[in-house]
């Protein structure tokens, strides 16, 4: 992989959240956490020089669609296509606006991406917030800062990392941190550590109006140290909410499961 950026003058763009992952025995533990790949389509975000879009293919994905941005890096990849003819589909546009969707033909797909640093967190949210559900895809396994990580994954256990996040992550899927990698796995290397995490959506989570999901945590959380009859002012009827989930206002939102919201938001 060295010799390949070395080839094409792929020198990471910091502007663009590019942390090259080079190691190929890590590339391929990523690409065997998301299950057998055999028949399966894969949507993958910033491959970059190709180091994951080459263990995807070589561990049985039946087709990848590679959605890169930079367009330096499109003849690299086209070096990874012609080693596996008629599996790769390469797309250069910005993830966050582009829809793969006409390209999976009603298929569902698996998203497997070491992503952007700075566009990470957006992605997913979008991905969460799809209005079909179950949703185009049947797995996400997706490279985030570890602190990132940490917060997909959080519970009420965990209330320092817990939060609007967590919440809207762990309704509409199971999720879990998989493994840590180092800084040192990745030119260049990140000040931070890395994690991979698995989401798994699930098939019928408790039915919610979205938008009103959303408007009860980001009030819950803006203050998050506040008790809950104080946050939820904004909203009106604070009394209605607080009875829909049995809750008597005193609570604060870091120690609420999942449920709790849910109920508010079908109140409001």
């Amino acid at each position: 992989m060295r010799e390949v950026i070395r080839e094409f003058g792929l020198d990471a763009k910091k502007s663009l959240g590019q942390n090259f992952l080079l190691d190929l025995n890590l590339t391929s533990k990523i690409a065997r956490s998301a299950g057998s790949l055999d028949n399966h389509v894969v949507i993958e975000v910033g491959p970059g020089p190709g180091g994951l879009t080459r263990a995807l293919l070589a561990h049985g994905a039946s087709h990848v669609i590679a959605i890169e941005r930079d367009s330096r890096c499109i003849a690299a990849l086209e070096q990874v296509g012609a080693a596996y003819p008629g599996r790769l589909t390469l797309i250069e546009a910005d993830a966050m606006t582009y829809n793969p969707l006409p390209l999976l033909a009603g298929r569902r797909a698996r998203i497997v991406a070491n992503l952007p640093y700075n566009i990470g967190t957006q992605l997913l949210i979008g991905w969460l917030r799809q209005a079909d559900w179950p949703p185009f895809f049947d797995s996400l396994t997706l490279m985030f800062q570890r602190e990132v990580a940490r917060r997909i994954v959080a519970t009420p256990e965990q209330q320092d990392e817990y939060g609007r996040l967590g919440i809207l992550s762990n309704w509409r899927c199971a999720t879990k941190i998989l493994f840590d990698l180092p800084p040192s796995a990745f030119t260049p290397p990140p000040k931070v550590t890395s994690s991979v995490v698995s989401l798994i959506p699930r098939a019928n989570p408790a039915p919610a109006p979205l938008e009103a999901l959303e408007r009860i945590t980001s009030a819950a959380f803006m203050q998050r140290r506040k008790m809950l009859r104080q946050s939820l002012k904004s909203l009106g009827d604070v009394a209605g909410l607080l009875a829909a989930a049995e809750l008597d206002g005193s609570e604060r939102p870091e120690t609420l499961p999942v449920s709790a919201f849910i109920a508010m938001a079908n109140a409001l």
